[in-house]
């Protein structure tokens, strides 16, 4: 379980010079936003899933554990580092690709608050580089990257609040699905043929993430993934 207190979202207070009104501002607004979007408010469930290729970062939230989600803001991801491709070693500059979750809120982040992934996971240590296979992944701000996911800071801000609020409602583990592409889009999915066509490792890879995209696709709702023993996911 997520060491997420209630206390985490006062310590964002420090971002705006210690004044909380400017925090408040900023719940206000996002309440606001759930209202004209027919969303109801706090966000009980919340879902973040990235695409590298298309540089953006969806927020899907729904009120009920059997719910479909449903769209509420899609960000524009300010900087990029690496290839398509997951990370593999430390160092590689590459963003992961995967199923993760937020495990870490750091309102005190160099990069305007972060929000910390738990990269690497079960499949990652399998097959990653077993001595170094890298840490320290977040959705930040700042808009610089060396393997992280930044947006702007307004941004970070929103999506701290968010989940901090979801933490909030019970949800222990918010899931973070990052992906190369967007698999039902032909520009995409023409790039990933063209310049990784040759590697059968990775697209046999991508075709797992794959697999976990269509089915949220489909039917607005996560499947149980799990890693088998080679490292590779599996929709249960």
């Amino acid at each position: 379980m997520l060491n997420f207190l209630t206390a985490i979202i006062l310590l964002a207070t420090t971002v705006y010079g210690g004044d909380p009104k400017v925090l408040q501002k900023r719940e206000d607004a996002l309440k606001k936003e759930f209202m004209s979007k027919h969303l109801s408010w706090p966000v009980k469930q919340m879902y973040i899933r990235s695409f590298k290729y298309d540089s953006q970062l969806e927020v899907w939230v729904r009120n009920e554990n059997n719910g479909p989600y449903q769209l509420f803001k899609t960000y524009k991801i300010c900087a990029l580092s690496g290839d398509l491709g997951p990370k593999r070693i430390d160092g590689d500059y590459q963003v992961p690709e995967g199923f993760y979750y937020i495990n870490e809120f750091k309102p005190n982040s160099d990069f305007h608050m972060a929000l910390g992934l738990n990269y690497p996971n079960a499949s990652d240590l399998l097959l990653s580089d077993s001595l170094n296979p890298g840490n320290g992944i977040f959705i930040h701000g700042s808009c610089v990257t060396t393997g992280c996911i930044p947006i702007k800071d307004e941004q970070i801000e929103e999506l701290y609040i968010l989940a901090a609020a979801a933490n909030k409602q019970g949800q222990d583990f918010i899931p973070v699905h990052i992906f190369p592409i967007r698999y039902n889009q032909a520009k995409g999915e023409a790039f990933l043929s063209r310049t990784r066509k040759e590697d059968l490792e990775y697209m046999g890879f991508s075709g797992r993430l794959k697999q976990v995209f269509d089915y949220f696709e489909e039917k607005k709702a996560l499947p149980v993934i799990s890693v088998n023993k080679k490292g590779e996911y599996v929709i249960l």
